[in-house]
């Protein structure tokens, strides 16, 4: 019974040396690559995000999976987390760690550069519009490609306070008329 359920020490090491190994190579891929493929979800994303889960799992695990390695690998990842979030903390940490923000439009102008950066194409990108109840291109003060993957389309109208672009990359883009 021990066999199925508990571990020696040096296999706990391997999965621990394999969890925080498979954790990082996620965290550089990610900064790498772009958060994108973390954004809104399609059927062809989740199976690529349940493919990482097994292929990190099997990685952490090793070649015979027990009840302790299991539990060792997840509180791991739990701490690795923990790690990550204490590190945001702090400008230099969330530079590190996190990718910022980044102008899609400044105004009616689509920034093709940071589009390819972000790997946003032109119908995401309409459809994101669409959604924010934007019927043409001059209502639009500036889209933001935020760290989550996620799009933020702001108005125009009463101008952005800059402090809400402070940090965003491409910023100084956005036209000096439209912001307060």
């Amino acid at each position: 019974m021990d066999e199925l359920l508990l571990i020696t020490p040096t296999e706990a090491l391997a999965v621990v040396a394999g969890t925080v190994g498979m954790y990082v190579a996620m965290v550089v891929l990610v900064k790498v690559l772009g958060q994108r493929m973390l954004a809104t979800m399609s059927s062809y994303d989740l199976a690529a995000v349940v493919a990482f889960g097994a292929i990190i799992g099997r990685a952490s695990l090793g070649e015979v999976p027990r009840l302790a390695a299991g539990v060792l690998a997840l509180a791991t990842l739990i701490l690795l987390q923990a790690i990550a979030g204490m590190i945001r903390v702090t400008r230099s940490g969330n530079h590190a760690v996190a990718v910022p923000p980044v102008v899609l439009m400044a105004g009616s102008t689509v920034i093709e550069e940071n589009m390819k950066r972000c790997h946003v194409v032109q119908h995401e990108l309409a459809s994101r519009l669409r959604q924010a109840g934007i019927r043409h291109r001059g209502e639009v003060a500036a889209v933001v490609f935020e760290p989550s993957g996620a799009i933020s389309v702001l108005r125009r109208g009463d101008g952005i306070e800059p402090q809400l672009l402070e940090g965003v990359r491409g910023a100084d883009l956005v036209p000096r008329e439209l912001l307060r």
